[in-house]
């Protein structure tokens, strides 16, 4: 090869590699000039009633704050059930159970009692001063609406939540005179809730540090019927009362006279009359000043809502509900039960 013969070659090859070129500039350009096609879709080879149209794209849920006023008011709602499902819940079963252990309590506070020959015997106690409210005084047996009750002394509101109670101005049961047992209809075991079911003739037994006594029943009295015949000297009457009408909506008050049938015990004088007793222990009394313990619990009830709310964008709710139902259901029955005393002490 001669040195003349180098340019042709350089030269050849340049003409080779711009024919490549050309070509491959040609089928690109054929490339991009053809139709294309989408990739065939999976779906186009099943039935039409097996294909679904894909769902949309899932916003983004926006929770609210407490800076909005929804916030506030999922907080008012949240405490409105909690409170209505409290005292439902208190109603029906907390009340009921804390009857049922306040009765099992109070039977052996009296068996004890009695055992000693300390218990009762009227309005002082064995030292001379005036039986406390909530002191267990005697039994109340009516075989024949089930009523096998222990009484205590006193007739307001907080008295009547475990027992029945004795109406301390008047006598006590197997003494000469009338004496008062009030209790309650619907709340807290309802213990006089058949009372209405009580036919003249049906039999009554109370037992006190004095013995056993029977009554038997002559009279039921609503309101605006005529009061019993006043009794002769050496006598003895036991009125029970308790509320009229349907359970949480009573209609008025409901009184059963039962004529004392068994020996008069001895009884012993007075020391105070109705004047001296406070309007709580009325008939349907009720105490609306006893205000502090509802504001105490419910203050803890609010207090556990707001946090369920705020607590709810952070846990989850499941999670949320499954931590503070039992807090919530827990301070509304301590609500209610504190609510109690403010209504009236027969329901």
């Amino acid at each position: 090869m001669t040195v003349t013969d180098l340019p042709k070659t350089a030269e050849g090859a340049g003409a080779d590699d711009a024919a490549v070129d050309t070509g491959s500039l040609r089928e690109l350009e054929l490339a991009a000039s053809a139709p294309s096609y989408p990739p065939p879709n999976p779906m186009q080879r099943m039935p039409q009633w097996m294909q679904r149209p894909p769902s949309p794209p899932k916003q983004p849920r926006v929770r609210p704050n407490p800076r909005q006023i929804r916030w506030w008011i999922g907080v008012a709602w949240t405490l409105i059930a909690a409170l209505s499902l409290g005292f439902v819940a208190h109603v029906t079963l907390v009340g009921w159970l804390q009857h049922s252990r306040g009765q099992f309590l109070l039977y052996e506070e009296l068996r004890v009692e009695l055992a000693k020959a300390t218990a009762p015997l009227g309005q002082l106690d064995v030292d001379g001063n005036l039986v406390p409210n909530g002191t267990p005084i005697g039994t109340l047996t009516i075989d024949s609406i089930g009523v096998n009750e222990v009484f205590v002394q006193g007739t307001r509101p907080d008295d009547l939540l475990a027992a029945p109670g004795h109406m301390r101005d008047t006598v006590m049961p197997g003494q000469e005179g009338r004496s008062v047992i009030m209790g309650r209809q619907a709340t807290y075991g309802g213990p006089f809730q058949n009372l209405s079911a009580l036919e003249d003739g049906d039999v009554i037994e109370v037992t006190t540090a004095q013995g056993t006594s029977t009554y038997e029943v002559f009279n039921i009295r609503r309101e605006g019927d005529l009061l019993s015949e006043p009794l002769e000297p050496g006598e003895g009457m036991l009125e029970l009362v308790t509320a009229d009408g349907a359970p949480l909506a009573p209609s008025g008050v409901l009184h059963v006279d039962a004529a004392l049938v068994s020996e008069v015990h001895e009884t012993p004088s007075p020391v105070f009359t109705e004047k001296v007793l406070d309007a709580s222990e009325l008939p349907m009394g009720s105490a609306p000043t006893d205000w502090l313990p509802v504001l105490f619990w419910f203050q803890w009830l609010a207090i556990a809502t707001i946090a369920l709310r705020w607590v709810r964008g952070r846990w989850g709710v499941w999670q949320t509900w499954v931590v503070t139902v039992p807090v919530l259901l827990a301070l509304g029955a301590a609500t209610a039960n504190a609510a109690m005393s403010m209504l009236p002490n027969l329901l």
